[in-house]
């Protein structure tokens, strides 16, 4: 069950490979994902020395569930993945020019999990013409629906 997606992700860049990681997070960020108080969209994934580490995710701190500490809503938080896995990211990232992304985080039981994806960036006319196909697609759909209600 997705509990947020980052659609900016997806006009922005071509995703080309997708993974899975855990997240290292304090209790007060549990509560506040839980409640639907994070935000994606500014997000990147990086690697140092050796391990994964997520930017730029916003988590809005409850009044309720922070009140003896002083919550960093954009704290860098640790991913957790197997060590093959980071060598395997790391060398695509640094030999092809990837970029990771986050995609979305879900639920998987009852863990937290952050979906990120190794992704290119997009040019402006590969936005402009991602835009088109949607709208054509679109547009084919409603002639398609007006079609077949009047057959009769």
């Amino acid at each position: 069950m997705s509990i947020i997606e980052n659609r900016k992700a997806f006009h922005d860049y071509f995703i080309d490979e997708r993974f899975e990681a855990g997240l290292v997070l304090e209790g007060w960020e549990v509560k506040s994902i839980r409640a639907g108080r994070v935000q994606l969209k500014e997000g990147y994934v990086i690697v140092r020395d050796g391990e994964m580490y997520l930017l730029g995710m916003h988590v809005s701190p409850l009044a309720t569930a922070s009140t003896h500490i002083h919550p960093d809503a954009t704290r860098t938080r640790k991913l957790l993945l197997k060590a093959e896995e980071i060598s395997k990211l790391i060398g695509k990232v640094e030999q092809r020019g990837f970029t990771m992304v986050p995609l979305n985080l879900h639920y998987k039981g009852p863990l937290i999990k952050l979906e990120f994806g190794l992704a290119r960036g997009k040019k402006q006319f590969d936005k402009r013409d991602t835009e088109r196909e949607r709208d054509w697609l679109r547009e084919k759909a409603q002639i398609m629906k007006h079609d077949t209600r009047n057959k009769d």
